[in-house]
């Protein structure tokens, strides 16, 4: 088993790319062209305590994040969030010239800022790598021109406007980034429309099996990795398709499931909780009510 090794500062990247030494130590922009990663690269596990925002084509290794892996032969953009577990192999496949960047951002390059909080919010740092951002020739210009102002202005003499300055340029690539997200979601609205299929089957299949009691209800997690997609992923493209995420259409079936038992059978409600993968009535009841502004007895006593 490969040993993990840990990347605590940008530096220790710059090391293992036979780069430069970074010019700032919290943030540093890399062309992709110049890295040169040793031989036995391929030996090698990292978790890094950074961000990495990568715009690659052409890269001459296939990039895992867990098992998830993925060949940088086409423009697109990746997001790493600090403490993902990185790896990569050689891709004899590649036969042209590696090019793009790589944006490295320390947590502490955004201290007292509100990017501290924000960044944590945008989920496409979640999203596996087999999940990347596939970039129009416009858009690519877009994010590389924001990466060349993040670079100019930390090469410039640092004041006390720097920091406002970058911070600025990388929340604005950000929130590019996820609107080009919210396009990607679109463009692909045969095969997310496939996926939402997908989940509808495998939710009514999950619900049939009379095995709730044993199960319990299916966590998000578990349906994510069913349809072979992170949890993050899944839930922003569900959310772009019908406005609701993972774990509301998760508690959209349950409400079915319970309104069909409430409607044309004679068990109790804790029966019914229970018959749902519920191991407290209580919870069956204060979900329910939340949904559909009625108690389950009060739901029952509409059809007598």
């Amino acid at each position: 088993m490969k040993a993990i090794k840990r990347f605590k500062r940008i530096s220790d990247y710059h090391k293992i790319a036979n780069l430069p030494a970074p010019e700032h130590p919290l943030i540093s922009l890399i062309d992709y062209s110049q890295v040169q990663y040793p031989e036995d690269i391929s030996e090698l596990k990292w978790t890094q305590d950074y961000y990495t925002i990568g715009l690659k084509r052409n890269i001459a290794y296939k990039f895992f994040y867990g098992q998830q892996e993925y060949d940088f032969d086409e423009g697109l953009m990746t997001f790493v969030a600090p403490d993902q577990v990185m790896s990569l192999e050689s891709n004899p496949n590649i036969g042209h010239k590696p090019s793009g960047w790589l944006l490295l951002v320390h947590p502490d390059f955004l201290w007292n800022t509100g990017l501290t909080k924000q960044i944590k919010q945008y989920e496409f740092f979640g999203y596996t790598i087999n999940e990347a951002l596939f970039l129009s020739e416009k858009e690519e210009h877009m994010i590389t021109d924001l990466l060349n102002n993040i670079k100019r202005e930390y090469q410039s003499n640092l004041d006390k406007f720097s920091q406002k300055i970058i911070i600025s340029q990388l929340e604005l690539l950000l929130n590019y980034a996820e609107r080009f997200y919210e396009r990607q979601f679109i463009t692909r609205k045969i095969l997310n429309h496939r996926t939402l299929d997908e989940l509808e089957a495998l939710l009514n299949n999950y619900f049939k099996e009379d095995r709730l009691t044993e199960r319990g209800l299916p966590s998000v997690q578990w349906i994510a990795d069913q349809l072979s997609l992170s949890p993050n992923y899944l839930s922003s493209m569900l959310k772009s398709l019908t406005g609701m995420s993972t774990q509301q259409h998760i508690h959209q079936t349950v409400i079915n499931k319970a309104k069909e038992q409430l409607s044309s059978t004679l068990l109790s409600v804790s029966e019914i909780a229970y018959n749902l993968g519920f191991e407290r009535p209580a919870s069956f009841n204060k979900l329910f009510k939340k949904k559909t502004e009625m108690s389950p007895l009060e739901f029952r006593k509409t059809f007598n």
